[in-house]
């Protein structure tokens, strides 16, 4: 027979005909009759995530690595080098360059390797294929569409398959989406209408049937035929097996087409070191043409040239200009810090395991830590404004419990009658119908303990398990209230399920009683099932159901219909058709669901307790006190939502709420009520103001806005002049103004829309997204940080996010500690690579001045290689990973302290010209006073002069050990790694230059440094000047620190208020952890 499992919206000859394909089950011919067959090729069954290849990793790697700006500026350099006779060695610029290079690769082929790793294994895993009526074994890889498949139970889907057969005699079969979304609920599939009766390999395989389906799409929750479609990556339960044929392999399936990455994050950051790179190299190319310009100044002038028989003319002088001009570029080259860009890349990949580790952030409950999906925005968690938080299952456990039901007015509690007596009429028997009925929840058996069953009079025999904790509750609640008192079965049979979405926000199910009448169940929310409703004791129940969401309970409202045989067949003709359709289904669907879905009778409400998660309040009130605006964003009703964020503390006794929701907007128009709430939250905002700076802000009025999500749809929706930016900006004007925000109502990319309105104002605000559903997904995308919980609703946002916690309590610390911490370490990291580099470079310049603009290096080329790669990089690194200016129980203790490094404090120009000048100061330190001490005509003990090698390599020393003790000096938090690292990196440098200019080595054709060091250090003079001119280059600093000190307690006198007590209320007596007076961050804030 030839089937067709689903049929094209569109003739044939039409534009859109490429949107379909056509495939013959177990690859037989076309049918006789079939016009112009044209052979379509699919891809093989083979998953690919790896990257690279074998044969194209190094050109594709150094493709990719050398778009980055810093890589291809130093690529220029090094050919520069080679090309045209410059002062240094290409060596100088090349080794720096081959080690960030090598690194990097090193780093991402490990990584494609794994990748590669877990494709083979994927690739290589044995299926089941039906060939001429008997099994055959082969590797997954080798599936084609078309292909026949038989799944065994706890076998994964090979490809997405069309579900033809199963060994269940009513043709279902049960699948959890664990790998896909997280989901461990089991979902129910049906089996094509015209085979599930096949049941044999001989019956599949004469089987003669054409598919006609739409081209692979990548969106899980809008697949084709979803309650016939298996899905690549599921897995088969309690169900002995199934039979299917391939319609999507390989990287065509949905789990592959869900491979894409996300979008790249940016941190505040890495804009700012780009920023200042830019800066740096404006310095660098005038650095370069003032001494271009110089030089020909001093040659143009007589006897100052070549010697007379090596005179340059004119023309050569000019041709020589750019000559001279790239010359200088190199020898300046080294401000501009190739290595930087690994220490940073080090640093957040190395720093991001301290998050993993924090113990405290282990949930002994669900046996779970927090990971790390990304490590490029560690940082960020230190700079975040607004915090976007999903209500159920993030501020909530989504842990439900029945509470009651109300039936007409009657309220029912399990094991407590109220109101009247329980079955005292239909409409009782109905609505406890209507809940056994209309769910998805599966029942898996649970009698099994070590192979030995139970006994059947064990209490607890079974399990409930379903993708939304509130059925499971339902069930659980209505079985408990129904215990004992129904004695007698009855028997339905389920025709039709209209499943729930976040749109229509409610189910349906179609049944057919033994007696052959049919019902139409549904329940959903009380905003789409009471507009559908046409009797019923509507009024009662609506009054139940508002009080139960004042108190903070999850309600929902059954009703039902009765059916004639004509109407189900007219329903399910609808239903077939928007099923079968290829184009706009979902549309289809919900104008059919919509048709079918009305003139209900209402029978009643039901009532489900949502607890707040442990410390849900307290991390809210640290991150309020910490600066950050907190906002709530669910899809509850606004009642049950309200009262969450008072339990929670987003909004306090004595908040003024305001409201911008629709009934508002009924009773007077969006402009009038915008602009009531405009003038209402100003009116204090002068006062506000005056007296939050002198501690008094306690006092003042305390705004809460709640806003619905057709509110918001108006706000956004553009006016008829075409603009809608004058509602938004006022709307943003208001929410400044508010402590707290509710938004209710949401639907999933109304979240992002709320997340990007926030991100893209004028302030360009940090935010941070959390939540834990799928529904949640859009909002951590958009978000600069989008933050998963590990919860009940799967791990899909967990998967999406760039970090995942078990518990919303964790945010506290994962912000005010490591988010604190990794700013303030990767921002004095940036700006110490500046001032090193600055430091070591600009001595050069000034040497250019005292040799004639000769482009004379000043230190050796081993000294101008090593510089950043071993004597000054692994201190720096290790400060960046250890140092704790303040303890962390400190940051726990006082949030407020995260507003000091709020808003990039610590990377803003005032920082960085600090930075700039400090390092120009020192460097003048150096230059100058190795110069002054030479001008005394240092000699050795043998009376020979010391040499220009021997002055590069003093003023080298001063600098190693300036930039070193700096750091020392500088470092708050000491263990035995640090003392290695700083003064094992000085170690270093002595015995290398011992060993460099101590011995002969053959490899070389010259060695300038030969006895240059030793004969340095064997001078008297040589040894007070360098450590003359160290104290000297440090006094600043410690000059800086006892000024902060002083200053420190007049300044917390002068400025009591709560918001600003973080810097004085942190103890600066002590040099160990706990000391507070970091210099960037006390000199940003004491200057600022």
């Amino acid at each position: 027979d030839l089937g067709s499992f689903s049929t094209s919206s569109s003739c044939a000859g039409e534009e859109n005909w490429v949107d379909s394909r056509t495939i013959y089950v177990g690859h037989r011919e076309p049918p006789p009759g079939t016009e112009a067959y044209i052979p379509q090729r699919f891809p093989d069954n083979r998953i690919v995530s790896s990257k690279y290849t074998f044969w194209n990793f190094i050109p594709k790697n150094l493709f990719e690595q050398f778009r980055r700006i810093a890589n291809f500026y130093f690529l220029i350099i090094f050919l520069v080098q080679l090309i045209i006779d410059t002062p240094t060695s290409p060596v100088t610029s090349g080794l720096p360059l081959l080690f960030v290079i090598t690194v990097t690769a090193i780093k991402q082929g490990y990584e494609d390797w794994l990748r590669h790793k877990a494709d083979n294994a994927m690739n290589q895993c044995p299926v089941h294929f039906i060939q001429h009526g008997k099994l055959v074994r082969k590797q997954s890889r080798k599936l084609r569409v078309g292909d026949i498949v038989m799944v065994k139970e706890d076998e994964t889907f090979p490809c997405d398959l069309i579900f033809l057969s199963s060994s269940r005699g009513d043709g279902t079969c049960f699948v959890t989406t664990a790998s896909l979304d997280g989901e461990s609920s089991h979902k129910t599939h049906y089996a094509v209408q015209d085979t599930k009766a096949f049941h044999s390999e001989q019956e599949i395989d004469a089987l003669h049937a054409t598919i006609e389906c739409e081209q692979p799409q990548p969106d899980l929750y809008k697949p084709l035929g979803s309650e016939n479609l298996l899905l690549r990556g599921a897995t088969l339960k309690n169900t002995e097996k199934i039979f299917g044929v391939a319609i999507y392999t390989g990287m065509e399936t949905k789990m592959a087409l869900n491979y894409q990455s996300k979008s790249q994050k940016r941190s505040a950051v890495e804009k700012s070191m780009n920023v200042f790179l830019i800066v740096y190299l404006c310095i660098l190319i005038s650095k370069a043409l003032i001494n271009t310009v110089l030089k020909h100044v001093w040659e143009s002038k007589e006897y100052r040239d070549e010697p007379w028989y090596n005179w340059k003319t004119e023309p050569e002088r000019k041709r020589n200009a750019f000559t001279d001009f790239l010359a200088f570029m190199v020898l300046f080259n080294y401000i501009i810090p190739v290595s930087m860009y690994v220490t940073v890349e080090m640093q957040k990949f190395l720093g991001s395991y301290f998050l993993t580790w924090d113990e405290e952030m282990f949930d002994e409950d669900t046996g779970e830590g927090p990971l790390v999906n990304t490590s490029d925005l560690n940082e960020e968690l230190g700079q975040i404004e607004y915090v976007f938080t999903d209500k159920t299952g993030t501020l909530t456990e989504n842990n439900m419990e029945f509470v009651e039901c109300c039936i007409e007015g009657h309220v029912y509690i399990p094991h407590v009658i109220c109101n009247g007596q329980i079955l005292h009429d239909c409409t009782e028997e109905l609505f406890f119908r209507a809940l056994c009925l209309c769910h998805t929840v599966q029942v898996k058996d649970d009698d099994s303990v070590d192979g030995l069953k139970k006994n059947h009079l064990s209490r607890r025999s079974r399990i409930y398990i379903s993708s939304s904790p509130d059925e499971v509750a339902l069930v659980e609640g209505i079985q408990s209230c129904l215990k004992n008192i129904f004695y007698f079965f009855f028997r339905f049979e389920l025709l039709e399920v209209l499943s729930f979405d976040s749109v229509r926000r409610r189910m349906s199910v179609i049944v057919k009683s033994s007696t052959g009448d049919i019902f139409l169940f549904c329940k959903g929310a009380d905003s789409s099932i009471f507009p559908r409703v046409k009797e019923g004791k509507i009024d009662q129940i609506r009054s139940r159901v508002e009080r139960n969401a004042v108190e903070g309970l999850r309600t929902l409202c059954v009703a039902y219909k009765k059916l004639t045989a004509e109407e189900y067949s007219n329903a399910q003709k609808l239903l077939q058709t928007a099923k079968l359709a290829l184009q706009d289904r979902e549309k289809k669907l919900a104008e059919a669901y919509e048709k079918i879905e009305r003139d209900f009778i209402l029978l009643g409400a039901t009532a489900v307790e949502d607890r707040l998660q442990e410390k849900a309040a307290d991390t809210i009130e640290a991150l309020q006190k910490a600066g950050i605006k907190v906002w709530v964003l669910t899809g509850d009703k606004m009642e049950t939502a309200a009262a969450t964020c008072y339990a929670c503390k987003l909004f306090r006794r004595n908040t003024q709420i305001l409201e911008l929701t629709t009934k508002k907007i009924e009773e007077q128009s969006l402009h009038d009520v915008l602009f009531d709430l405009s003038r209402t939250v100003l009116r204090h905002s002068d006062s506000l103001t005056r007296d939050s700076l002198s501690g008094l802000s306690t006092d003042m009025q305390d705004y809460g806005l709640i806003i619905d999500g057709a509110a918001l749809s108006l706000i956004m929706k553009p006016r008829q002049d075409g603009s809608s930016a004058n509602y938004r900006e006022l709307f943003l004007e208001i929410c400044r103004n508010c402590s707290a925000v509710l938004c209710c109502r949401m639907a999933p990319l109304q979240k992002a829309q709320i997340v990007k309105l926030i991100k893209l104002s004028k302030e360009h605000p940090i935010t941070l997204a959390i939540g834990d559903g799928a529904n949640d997904v859009s909002m951590i995308l958009e978000a600069h940080v989008g933050i998963g919980i590990i919860g009940k609703e799967g791990r899909q946002a967990a998967r999406n996010s760039d970090y995942a916690i078990p518990k919303f309590k964790h945010l506290k610390k994962m912000l005010l500690v490591h988010g604190h911490f990794y700013y303030v370490r990767i921002s004095e990291l940036v700006q110490y690579f500046f001032y090193k580099n600055v430091c070591f470079i600009f001595p050069q310049f000034l040497y250019q001045f005292f040799c004639g603009f000769s482009q004379q290096p000043l230190y050796d080329t081993a000294y101008l290689t090593l510089y950043n790669i071993s004597f000054t990089s692994l201190p720096i690194l290790l400060y960046s990973l250890m140092e704790q200016h303040v303890s962390a129980d400190t940051l726990k203790r006082e949030p407020s302290l995260y507003r000091d490094v709020a808003k990039n404090a610590l990377l803003r120009w005032r920082a960085f010209i600090y930075w700039t000048f400090l390092g120009v100061f020192d460097a003048v330190v150096f230059f100058f006073g190795a110069y002054f001490l030479f001008d005394n005509t240092i000699v050795t003990s043998n009376g020979q002069m010391f040499g220009n090698w021997t002055f590069g390599t003093l003023v080298f020393t001063v600098l190693v050990f300036t930039v070193t003790l700096k750091l020392a000096l500088d470092t708050h938090y000491w263990t035995w790694i640090n003392h290695f690292m700083i003064w094992g990196s000085l170690l270093f440098y002595i015995v290398f230059s011992l060993l460099w200019g101590g011995i002969i080595w053959p490899f070389l054709n010259y060695q300038r440094m030969y006895y240059v060091f030793m004969q340095m250090l064997s001078s008297g003079p040589a040894w007070l000047g360098i450590i003359l001119l160290i104290t000297v280059s440090l006094l600043p600093d410690v000059l800086k620190k006892v000024l902060c000190r002083q200053l420190c307690q007049p300044l917390s006198a002068l400025a009591p208020s709560p918001s600003r007590v973080a810097l004085p209320s942190v103890p600066l007596l002590f040099w160990g952890a706990e000391k507070q007076d970091i210099h960037s961050l006390i000199w940003s804030t004491w200057t600022g």
